[in-house]
C-alpha cells in the first residue's frame, strides 16, 4: 500500500491533485480523462466497488493495454528490421514484453509508488507493476488513440529503457536459435531426453543431449526437460560458432 492507497473508514481515499501531478511528469502533458488512469492504478487485491455495483480495477485495462503494445512493437519492428523473418520479429517482441522487462520498466517509471494495491510485503507482487505498465497504456489509447499511444511507448519507453540491439544480440532462446541453424542448413536435429528422481531433493531431474544429424553436439541438465533441451542447445550452439569461426 502507498500513499494513493490510504484508507479511511476502509474507503480508500485517492489524492487526485497528487496523483495528476505525478502523471503530468509521466506523460509530459495533462491527461484529458483522468479516471481512466486512475482505474490503470487500482490492482485487483484493491478493487473499489462503486454504489451501482460496478467494480472498478485495471484488468479490463491491463487486456487492453496488453493488445496495443503488442500492436505498438509488431509495427515498430517490422520498420525497423525490413529484411526479418516473422519468427525472429516475434521472439524479439516476445523477449521486450517478457514480464520481468515489464516490471522493471515499471518500476523504472515510478509506477510502485502510486499503484494503489492490498498486496503486502511477503505477498505475491509477481508482474504487480508490470501489469500497472500494461493497464496504463490501455488507459492511455483510450484517452489520446493509437498515434499518440505509439508515440510515448516508442520515445519514452522503448528508446529510453529498452536496448533493442543488445537484445538482438544477446539472444537467450538456444533451442529457436538450434532450430532455426538447422532448417536454414538443412540438418535433421534430435534430442534424447531421460528424467531421474532425486530422492535428497525430492524432486526429478532431466538430462537432455542434441544430436545433429545423429552425432551429438550438445548435453544439458536441468530442473524441467525445457531447462535441460536449453542448456543442450546453448552447447551445440557454441560448438557450432567455434567451429565456423575456425573454417
Amino acid at each position: 500500500m502507498n500513499l494513493f492507497g490510504k484508507r479511511l473508514n476502509g474507503t480508500h481515499v485517492f489524492d487526485k491533485r497528487e496523483f495528476k501531478l505525478r502523471l503530468k511528469r509521466i506523460l509530459g502533458f495533462n491527461p484529458k480523462n483522468l479516471s481512466l488512469y486512475e482505474a490503470a492504478f487500482i490492482h485487483r487485491s484493491a478493487t473499489f466497488v462503486m454504489p451501482d455495483g460496478k467494480k472498478i480495477n485495471n484488468e479490463r485495462l491491463e487486456y487492453l493495454g496488453d493488445a496495443v503494445i503488442d500492436a505498438i512493437l509488431s509495427e515498430y519492428l517490422f520498420e525497423r528490421y525490413p529484411n526479418a523473418s516473422e519468427g525472429f520479429l516475434t521472439k524479439i517482441r516476445a523477449r521486450i514484453v517478457n514480464r520481468d522487462e515489464l516490471n522493471h520498466i515499471s518500476v523504472s517509471m515510478g509506477f510502485n509508488e502510486i499503484l494503489v494495491n492490498n498486496v503486502y510485503s511477503g505477498g505475491c507482487v509477481k508482474n504487480l507493476y508490470g501489469d500497472a505498465l500494461e493497464a496504463f497504456m490501455g488507459a492511455l489509447f483510450m484517452d489520446c488513440g493509437y498515434k499518440r499511444t505509439k508515440k510515448f511507448f516508442i520515445d519514452r519507453i522503448l528508446k529510453k529503457f529498452i536496448d533493442l540491439d543488445e537484445i538482438v544480440k544477446t539472444d537467450s532462446d538456444f533451442k529457436s536459435l538450434i532450430y532455426e541453424w538447422g532448417q536454414k542448413h538443412k540438418t535433421n536435429l534430435t534430442f534424447e531426453c531421460d528424467e531421474e528422481y532425486n530422492s535428497a531433493q525430492k524432486q526429478s531431474v532431466f538430462s537432455s543431449v542434441l544430436y545433429v544429424d545423429k552425432q551429438e553436439y550438445g548435453k544439458g541438465i536441468g530442473m524441467s526437460k525445457k531447462e535441460a533441451e536449453q542448456e543442450a542447445s546453448k552447447q551445440a550452439w557454441m560448438k557450432i560458432n567455434e567451429f565456423s569461426m575456425v573454417n
